[in-house]
């Protein structure tokens, strides 16, 4: 048996990215990942700053919500994963905003964009999703942003559990701009079936919105209880400046680790 030579899951002394357990596969296939979920207000702000923020989180998965929908949204797109040395792993306009970046680390099964019944007079609302493999850890993931409706917010929720299900993968993780704070129908209804990786390990800071001055938790990682959540939360020790003015939310870094498994 390999022994588990992971440091304690928390806590962790510093909330900037080089205190998170470094990405590696273990001899019997486990891995450790990084990844990061981002609501990037369609890089409308300071993009060399949010490139700076997530080159910082060393992630090999983004889950991004509010990626460009419009005019050559591919180029954009492409043009992040350029800047912080990943790739166009699946999503963007064709899932209504939610995009998925990975590093090469990441072996790809498969991916599929998933666009939401659409509520007249609202915005609609997609999932980017795609199973992947680093080293023989199989993992389904899914980037979604949810409804301002509560409502429609609540139906959403189910959604992306039925989704993330189907997946059929020995772990899932999720990122969601989930549009409310944990407390919340939807956030309680997501954090009952998988974990809230910021409530199984924290670290950092909590609050996501709005970046200038903090003071609501509405963007969060969920994973699977497969998943041991090492770390995750608001990586605070980056330049504020860039986390102020990279797009008006914080990011949510999380380090986990993946059993090895068909």
């Amino acid at each position: 048996m390999v022994p588990d030579t992971l440091p304690p899951p928390q806590p962790l002394p510093d909330a900037v990215p080089d205190a998170l357990p470094r990405s590696r596969t273990e001899p019997d296939g486990s891995a450790v990942i990084r990844v990061l979920g981002y609501n990037v207000r369609s890089m409308r702000d300071d993009e060399e700053a949010l490139a700076r923020v997530i080159r910082a989180c060393a992630p090999d998965l983004v889950f991004i919500q509010e990626a460009p929908r419009f005019f050559r949204w591919r180029k954009h797109a492409a043009r992040l994963a350029a800047k912080t040395d990943l790739v166009v792993l699946g999503g963007g306009a064709t899932a209504a905003g939610p995009l998925l970046l990975c590093s090469l680390r990441a072996f790809v099964e498969r991916t599929e964009d998933v666009l939401l019944p659409l509520t007249p007079g609202l915005h609609r609302r997609g999932f980017a999703t795609a199973v992947v493999r680093f080293g023989a850890a199989r993992v389904g993931v899914v980037s979604a942003h949810l409804s301002l409706d509560a409502t429609e917010r609540a139906a959403q929720a189910e959604l992306l559990l039925e989704r993330a299900a189907a997946l059929d993968t020995p772990h899932v993780i999720a990122a969601a701009d989930v549009n409310e704070t944990p407390g919340g129908p939807a956030f309680t209804r997501l954090s009952d079936t998988l974990q809230d990786c910021w409530t199984t390990a924290p670290w950092g800071g909590a609050d996501t919105f709005p970046s200038a001055a903090p003071s609501r938790r509405i963007d969060a990682v969920f994973a699977s209880p497969s998943v041991e959540v090492l770390a995750c939360g608001v990586p605070t020790g980056l330049p504020t400046t860039d986390l102020r003015t990279a797009t008006d939310h914080l990011p949510v870094l999380a380090a986990v680790r993946l059993g090895a498994g068909a």
